[in-house]
């Protein structure tokens, strides 16, 4: 057997995405998710975030069991806890155990492309605990949601 038919017969298959048939989920006030992939083997889950200008944005939160990668498409954001601002074209890198506070400045929305590893912590002020969020939360959560709006679901999971 060769490479080629060896692939064929081992490999999970590539898979092409129509991302205007899969919805935009709401996770908070002015903030929604479109998943993209959800990898249950890893615990790696893919999806575009979108906020409105003058939202709450994303409330302070701990990435902890993998990084982060997220690639600004539209809009600009950034971290209360840091100096920098994600516009359009730029690429940032969370590593594991990163604290922060997602805020979204200017007039435009923001929608930014994020690559999640392990599990997010949303946490209060004294650091407790106020939700849990992993690629299980995310899939109940579009799951129910296509489920309450009569849509198809794509297969997303691998």
């Amino acid at each position: 057997m060769n490479l080629y038919e060896f692939t064929l017969k081992t490999a999970l298959p590539d898979q092409a995405i129509e991302l205007d048939k899969i919805p935009w989920v709401p996770t908070f006030d002015g903030v929604w998710f479109k998943p993209i992939r959800f990898d249950l083997a890893t615990g790696t889950f893919a999806h575009l975030t979108k906020i409105t200008p003058n939202s709450a944005g994303i409330k302070r939160h701990r990435h902890t069991g993998g990084q982060v990668f997220a690639y600004t498409l539209q809009g600009q954001w950034r971290y209360l806890e840091r100096t920098w601002v994600a516009k359009p074209g730029m690429v940032v890198y969370e590593p594991p155990g990163d604290i922060h506070t997602l805020v979204v400045d200017g007039e435009e929305e923001m929608i930014t492309l994020f690559i999640i590893g392990g599990v997010i912590e949303y946490i209060d002020d004294d650091d407790k605990l106020i939700l849990q969020d992993d690629v299980f939360y995310r899939m109940k959560k579009y799951a129910d949601f296509c489920s309450q709006n009569n849509i198809p679901m794509a297969d997303l999971c691998y």
